[in-house]
């Protein structure tokens, strides 16, 4: 499997982000078979393609009046971070990224382990926890591009 496909989120992830109620997962085997969680995420968010940094000013500019975080408001998040999001936690075999607001609070969770013929496997799962109205609508307006940038992204690692 070169290309993403869609897959169902791993079921070890009850405690990264209790009360979450949407999760969806991609996955994908790369080549390379020394391949970490952390690099993995790197690979997929480091540089953002110019597409989704357009995007994401885009919804920086429709979000800024209602009060949400911004990319600017994630880039003075203290600690470290992959891409534009902060790093929760990680190990060799599992990166979680996220952040929490007032809307809804959200993981990005990177799992990586061994498959064959010596490469890595790769899972992309995001879980989100919405909170309000707005944590709703804001999910729904998102859905679509969430659909096309995740697998993406997760092609840069291969």
């Amino acid at each position: 499997m070169l290309q993403p496909s869609p897959v169902a989120p791993p079921a070890d992830l009850g405690d990264i982000l209790p009360g979450a109620d949407f999760a969806d997962a991609f996955a994908l085997d790369a080549k390379e078979a020394d391949l970490d969680a952390l690099g993995a995420a790197r690979r997929a968010l480091e540089p953002m393609p110019p597409w989704i940094a357009g995007l994401l000013r885009m919804r920086d500019r429709i979000v800024r009046p209602l009060g949400l975080e911004t990319v600017a408001d994630l880039a003075r998040t203290p600690g470290a971070r992959c891409g534009i999001f902060p790093i929760l936690s990680a190990t060799p075999q599992r990166v979680v990224l996220g952040l929490d607001d007032r809307h809804l609070d959200f993981r990005i969770v990177i799992d990586t382990s061994a498959c064959a013929p010596g490469g890595t496997h790769v899972t992309v799962t995001t879980l989100v926890k919405r909170h309000n109205l707005l944590g709703r609508a804001y999910l729904a307006s998102i859905m679509p591009f969430h659909k096309l940038i995740v697998p993406s992204l997760l092609a840069r690692v291969a």
